[in-house]
């Protein structure tokens, strides 16, 4: 077999199980839209059994659970019995990921946003053409409410961990300091910031309306609404005053349309000595491919997702999820920093910079 045969073969396979992963996510968000998981975390099920806990039909339950046995999601009791006699188990480890929204683990969110992704893709191929666009509100709101879910459980319980680890601003946060959290959409960064500590304030600052009034609620459930307010505004307005001994944004600026006003913004309001910090997806530093997972899960995302909401803007910068430090470093200095710094804080999704200057 020649070398180029092989590489084809190769190629056949990985193909072949690209579309196989593409059926067990349809699959997955299936159970989750239809509470498939949720009925079977319940405690296991025969197929009639299931379509009775979810007001389904049986022979499209039965598929389903035959479908996540043979892909190893589920357990089968006996596979030997009569089709509808069958019995099926979620096991734990499975549950977590899936419908766990304070696990670290969950990935539930995850599923329902590629989902959604991908049912844009009509609309998405006419915005590659340049006869369209695509912005934030056209993704709907399995893509608002899964970004919002997909980091909650770290934003609640290890950002400010991460940013505590910084012995200067962890003092000056204990002791009552101000953060202006830019790009903050439903919140969740804003509200684990102020339970975390307790005599902080934080302005969260967020353009899509619909993510601050969910953000506004949510406050107020975990009773940080009196020193956590929220904004529905750009946040690279020069409107925008007060000081502030953070200025934070997470995960957001390789979103945005015009960067750079932001972060001038995000100098503008810092009070001298304070922490101009930005955390974005860990990417690889220089492009070197093929690159690993992680880096392709993030393309993903900005191919289909992110770049096309950037570019939703006249002027756009066109970022892209894989923002790389040189692109923050040439932004940052536009903005009129000095320069970044790559903090020493291991985490594996996020790369922290402190802006300096």
């Amino acid at each position: 077999m020649s070398d180029d045969d092989a590489r084809a073969d190769a190629f056949v396979e990985r193909v072949f199980g690209t579309i196989v992963q593409t059926w067990d996510l349809v699959s997955m968000s299936i159970g989750l839209k239809l509470g498939f998981y949720e009925a079977l975390r319940e405690g296991a099920a025969t197929s009639r059994e299931l379509a009775e806990r979810t007001g389904t039909l049986e022979r499209y339950a039965r598929e389903w659970l035959e479908q996540q046995a043979g892909t190893g999601i589920l357990e089968c009791e006996n596979a030997r019995l009569e089709p509808t006699e069958r019995r099926f188990s979620l096991p734990s480890a499975q549950a977590e990921v899936l419908l766990d929204g304070d696990s670290m683990r969950f990935l539930g969110a995850a599923v329902h946003m590629a989902t959604s992704a991908t049912l844009t893709l009509p609309a998405l191929l006419e915005t590659y053409r340049g006869r369209r666009v695509l912005g934030w509100d056209d993704f709907g709101e399995d893509m608002r409410e899964g970004q919002g879910s997909m980091n909650r459980p770290f934003f609640l319980s290890g950002l400010a961990s991460e940013l505590g680890s910084i012995p200067d601003l962890h003092r000056t946060l204990s002791e009552g300091g101000r953060v202006a959290d830019i790009g903050c959409g439903l919140g969740w960064s804003s509200i684990g910031i102020a339970l975390a500590y307790p005599d902080a304030v934080v302005d969260g600052y967020d353009l899509d309306e619909p993510s601050i009034e969910a953000a506004t609620g949510f406050a107020r459930e975990h009773g940080v609404d009196e020193r956590v307010r929220f904004h529905a505004r750009d946040a690279g307005d020069e409107g925008i005053d007060g000081r502030y001994d953070l200025a934070l944004a997470v995960e957001c600026v390789h979103d945005m349309a015009h960067p750079v006003p932001v972060l001038a913004t995000m100098r503008r309001i810092v009070t001298p000595g304070g922490y101009v910090i930005v955390a974005d997806e860990r990417v690889a530093e220089t492009f070197d491919p093929p690159v690993d997972d992680l880096e392709r899960f993030f393309y993903g995302w900005s191919l289909t997702t992110c770049l096309p909401d950037g570019m939703s803007q006249q002027g756009s910068a066109g970022t892209g999820t894989v923002m790389r430090p040189d692109t923050l470093r040439r932004y940052a200095r536009d903005a009129g920093f000095a320069d970044i710094e790559i903090l020493p804080i291991d985490n594996d999704f996020f790369r922290f910079y402190r802006l300096a200057g």
